[in-house]
């Protein structure tokens, strides 16, 4: 999607199958995209009659689907994610699994003329396993899905979070020196780089390569999916470091599930708030 517009990412409705009213409640808040949460307990991308379904809903509320978030486990439940998916896994059978995941949701956005694939490089340090973040494993995942991803005309945008594979500085060492594939850049995820330090510094050192960005809020000692204004992240700077940097791409409200309406009575809030901030008028947004 070209241009400045606001997505909200469906990992606010993640612990629920993706239904329809999900995306009417979307529409209703005057978002014009959404960036769907590939987990198969939450959306069945494996299953054709699924996604012609949301092709259907998509057209319904008038909606676009701005990027897939690649699968970063086969699903969910009452106790978390289960069965991890990691791309930098040092053991082969759970890197080839999550690759085969990354490989069918590039065929849905083929179906659904997406052309943004969410990448994880390994696991967030909160919750990874010793063999979860491979440098040498991820990379050669990397090699298997750019080139696919080419195929399809689907950007690769690597999240910012807290490993030391996902970094902005190794992300984009990736990105220049390793993976030279157009199709790649970085995904500045705001609440994540909060994690790290600055997250000033964080799109400074990510600056010509992000193509992407997650924003939601955090009070610095965790990740909480926060709407953004609701945690410690001085939002005034980081979206002036955007501007600095050039960025003019889609702003993802990747948000804690909880009561959708509320929650995006909320976002609305903060987006009318960015929307001032980044100097974008009604007319324009209305185009």
């Amino acid at each position: 999607m070209a241009g400045a517009s606001f997505v909200i990412s469906t990992y606010l409705f993640h612990p629920q199958r993706l239904d329809r009213e999900h995306l009417v409640h979307v529409a209703a808040h005057n978002f014009q995209a959404i960036e769907l949460f590939a987990l198969r307990s939450h959306f069945d991308y494996w299953d054709p009659e699924a996604v012609a379904q949301l092709a259907e809903w998509l057209d319904d509320t008038r909606l676009q689907l701005a990027a897939v978030h690649a699968p970063i486990a086969l699903g969910a439940d009452g106790d978390g994610l289960r069965e991890v998916c990691s791309i930098a896994s040092s053991r082969p059978d759970v890197r080839a699994q999550a690759v085969d995941e990354i490989r069918q949701t590039l065929e849905l956005t083929k179906v659904l003329g997406c052309r943004q694939l969410v990448v994880h490089v390994g696991v967030p340090d909160a919750y990874a396993r010793p063999d979860d973040n491979d440098t040498g494993a991820a990379r050669q995942s990397l090699e298997r899905i750019l080139p696919m991803a080419e195929g399809c005309d689907v950007q690769v945008a690597l999240e910012v979070m807290a490993n030391r594979l996902s970094t902005p500085d190794a992300l984009v060492e990736l990105v220049e020196d390793v993976l030279e594939s157009p199709a790649a850049g970085v995904c500045l995820d705001v609440g994540h780089a909060r994690l790290l330090g600055d997250p000033v510094d964080a799109i400074e050192a990510a600056s010509g390569h992000i193509i992407a960005a997650h924003v939601h809020d955090t009070r610095g000692a965790r990740a909480e999916y926060l709407v953004p204004y609701d945690g410690s992240i001085d939002w005034t700077r980081a979206l002036l470091a955007f501007q600095k940097v050039g960025y003019n791409g889609p702003w993802t409200f990747e948000l804690a599930p909880g009561p959708p309406a509320a929650t995006l009575a909320r976002a609305a809030h903060a987006r009318q708030r960015f929307e001032q901030r980044l100097g974008i008028n009604d007319e324009l947004m209305s185009q």
